[in-house]
């Protein structure tokens, strides 16, 4: 989300507090390290620094208990595809704010030596990935052979494809294994109205060539999301669904009694304040890819270019999983 007050993480009237969880199962540890990054103190810290991105946010709880749960717990779908549980991950998480989800992947599902996460945000901001993401209370390094921590402002091509060629996606004639992009994580992205446009134009960016190539499987695209004004937020998905099938998680869970729960939302448990929470796992359309994205956010968000056409259109998914009541 910035280190200098920058209007984007320092909204008129910012009155924001440290949001710690409140679930039973909460994956923020009370150990040194979680309490010196993202604890109260810590939070209090970065808001005055950062601003929002300082601040832990609900839909953050949310999606680290679908990375790291109780065994009981059965998601569908599941974070990780069976059949890519032996492959290379790479990890790549937008708009990483204090970075608790990244240090949560890398933590509880990234394997060491292996796999790779990537927390990214405004380069504003990369200093306080850095302090969170890899430095303990003992002032020891933590996290570099699994994390890295780099620039990437929504809508930005340029910062994108440094990242691609970081990993050795594009050009790559050393014939070495490079890193696919299998996993992009977005968590409480979806608010500022401003934003919307340059969020989706990103993921376009990392799920089209060259980011991508016909020979490898399109990153699954996971958003934490919280809602908080359906009107402001609701366009996003309009556009998001033209380019991108999803699909809520759901999650049933076995008592204690050895018996399985029905299967419900993952998210509607925990609503307590009336605001509905979703995690989506969505994939890029593959008849997308032929399409020509607009320049203009306004057409972006209009759907010009969606279908290879230029008139102006939408998605109906969001809206059509509300109504079912998956939202209620």
């Amino acid at each position: 989300m910035t280190g200098v007050h920058n209007h984007v993480n320092f909204p008129e009237e910012l009155a924001i507090r440290p949001l710690l969880p409140r679930d039973a199962h909460s994956t923020c540890d009370s150990g040194d390290k979680q309490q010196l990054a993202f604890g109260a103190e810590a939070q209090l810290e970065g808001i005055e620094t950062y601003g929002i991105a300082g601040r832990v946010w609900e839909a953050a709880y949310l999606v680290n208990s679908y990375i790291d749960h109780p065994p009981t717990w059965e998601f569908d779908p599941p974070l990780i595809d069976k059949h890519l549980s032996g492959h290379k991950r790479v990890f790549l998480e937008l708009g990483s704010g204090t970075g608790i989800v990244a240090a949560k992947i890398a933590q509880a599902a990234a394997l060491p030596g292996r796999d790779l996460v990537i927390a990214t945000d405004l380069p504003e901001v990369c200093p306080l990935l850095e302090k969170n993401l890899f430095v303990t209370p003992k002032g020891d390094s933590a996290n570099t052979q699994v994390t890295l921590v780099r620039p990437l402002s929504w809508g930005n091509y340029d910062h994108a494809i440094n990242i691609v060629r970081e990993l050795k996606l594009v050009d790559d004639p050393s014939g070495h294994e490079h890193g696919c992009i299998t996993h992009i994580i977005c968590s409480d992205l979806v608010y500022f109205p401003e934003l919307l446009a340059p969020l989706l134009r990103t993921l376009l960016h990392l799920t089209s060539p060259p980011s991508i190539s016909i020979f490898e499987s399109q990153p699954r695209v996971i958003i934490s999301y919280k809602i908080r004004s359906l009107s402001k937020e609701t366009p996003f998905w309009l556009a998001f669904g033209l380019w991108f099938s999803f699909e809520p998680v759901i999650v049933r869970k076995t008592d204690a009694n050895n018996l399985l729960s029905e299967w419900q939302r993952f998210g509607s448990d925990i609503e307590g304040d009336g605001d509905l929470a979703f995690i989506f796992v969505a994939h890029r359309r593959p008849e997308s890819l032929n399409w020509t994205i607009p320049s203009e956010d306004i057409d972006l968000l209009g759907g010009v270019g969606a279908g290879g056409t230029c008139d102006k259109k939408s998605d109906e998914t969001f809206e059509t999983l509300l109504l079912m009541g998956l939202g209620v």
